[in-house]
C-alpha cells in the first residue's frame, strides 16, 4: 500500500472506512444467503469483526478484499447451520386451482425479496448497476442456492463482481486451479437450469414501461380480457410462504377470479426490488374504508408477456423493509 493511501486511510475514522462498503457487502451476502435480513445481520457481524480486528489488519491487503474474506466466512458459518432457502418451484410440482393451499411454511424456508437501494449503489456506473440488478433477480438468486457454498462464492466473485481467479483463490485460501474447477461446476449447474450468470439487462425501455403501465391498469381494474393479453401462456405464479404454485395463464387467471377474487380492486404501489418490476399490493378492506397490505408483487418479463409472478405474502416483515405502510387510506 502506498504512503499516500495509508495517509488517506488514517485520516478517516475506522467506522467511516468500513461503512463505505456496506451496500456491496450486503449485495454479496444477499446472493449467498437469499434473505435481506440474514444479509444485513451478516454484514453487521462482518463490520463488527473488522472493527475489532482493524489494528491487526495493518493494510497487509486491500481493505475491500479483507472485508469480503470476513463476509464470506460469516456466510459460510451461517450456511453450515441452516437449510438452503428456496422458491416454491424448488419444492414441488405445480398445483391446481382447486387444490389445497396448504399451511404456510416458516420464513426460513423462502428466498425473500430485497430493496434495490440496499444492494445497488446509487452512485455506481450504469453498466455496473445493470449487472448488479440482473444478478439480484429472483431466478438467479434461487439458482445460486442450489450450489454448494464455496461454488456459490466463486461464481459470485468471478461472474458478478469480475474478480480475477488469483484474487478469489487468495480470498478463499485455495488454489487458482480449484477456483477454476469450482467455477466450471457452478456454471454447469446454472446452465442446466437455463440461468445465465449476471446477464446484463439495461433499464426498461419505453415499450416495456408502457406494457407495465397497462398491466397495472388491468390488475387494478381486474380486467380479465386485458390480463389475458398480458400474461405469457406458460406463465407461473407462486405465493410464499405457501408451497402451492401454478403454471399456465389459464390456471393463474382461474385463481385470480376464483380463490383470489379478494384481490379485485387492489392498489399497486411501485417499488424497486431485485432489479425487477415490483409493487406493494394493497387489497381493499371489506368495510370499504381503505386498503390493507397484501403482498410484495414481483414480475419477470419475457418478449411475449409476463412470464412469472411472485407474491410474497409476509407483509408484517416485508412491507417495513420497503418503507411501505401496512394500510392505505381511501
Amino acid at each position: 500500500m502506498s504512503r499516500s493511501a495509508a495517509t488517506d486511510r488514517a485520516a478517516q475514522p475506522v467506522e467511516t472506512l468500513l461503512e463505505q462498503h456496506r451496500v456491496e457487502l450486503t449485495a454479496y451476502c444477499y446472493r449467498m444467503l437469499g434473505s435481506p435480513v440474514d444479509a444485513e445481520d451478516a454484514v453487521q457481524e462482518t463490520l463488527l469483526r473488522a472493527w475489532r480486528g482493524y489494528e491487526r489488519f495493518e493494510g497487509r491487503s486491500a481493505l475491500r478484499s479483507w472485508l469480503y474474506r470476513i463476509a464470506g466466512n460469516v456466510c459460510f458459518d451461517l450456511l453450515d447451520a441452516r437449510q438452503r432457502r428456496a422458491m416454491p418451484m424448488d419444492l414441488s410440482a405445480p398445483g391446481t386451482v382447486d387444490g389445497p393451499l396448504g399451511a404456510p411454511l416458516p420464513e426460513s424456508t423462502w428466498i425473500e425479496p430485497v430493496p434495490d437501494g440496499r444492494v445497488v449503489a446509487a452512485d455506481s456506473d450504469p453498466a455496473e448497476q445493470a449487472i448488479a440488478k440482473e444478478s439480484l433477480r429472483l431466478a438467479f438468486v434461487a439458482a445460486l442456492q442450489h450450489l454448494p457454498p464455496r461454488q456459490r462464492a466463486v461464481l459470485i466473485l468471478r461472474e458478478v463482481l469480475r474478480w480475477e481467479a488469483s484474487e478469489v483463490a487468495e480470498l478463499l485460501d485455495t488454489s487458482v486451479a480449484s477456483v477454476n474447477s469450482a467455477l466450471q461446476r457452478a456454471r454447469a449447474s446454472l446452465e442446466a437450469k437455463n440461468i445465465v450468470p449476471a446477464e446484463t439487462a439495461g433499464p426498461l425501455d419505453e415499450t416495456q414501461q408502457e406494457f407495465l403501465a397497462r398491466y397495472v391498469d388491468a390488475f387494478e381494474s381486474y380486467d380479465m380480457e386485458s390480463l389475458t393479453s398480458l400474461l405469457q401462456e406458460d406463465a407461473t405464479q407462486s405465493m410464499p410462504p405457501y408451497a402451492l404454485w401454478l403454471r399456465g395463464r389459464d390456471d393463474i387467471l382461474a385463481w385470480w377470479f376464483g380463490p383470489g377474487i379478494g384481490c379485485s380492486g387492489s392498489r399497486l404501489v411501485p417499488i424497486e426490488a431485485n432489479g425487477s418490476p415490483a409493487w406493494g399490493q394493497y387489497r381493499p378492506r371489506e368495510s370499504g374504508d381503505g386498503y390493507d397490505a397484501w403482498a410484495i408483487q414481483i414480475v419477470a418479463l419475457a418478449d411475449d408477456g409476463i412470464a412469472e409472478f411472485t407474491f410474497f405474502l409476509d407483509t408484517e416483515r416485508l412491507f417495513p423493509l420497503f418503507g411501505l405502510p401496512l394500510r392505505l387510506d381511501p
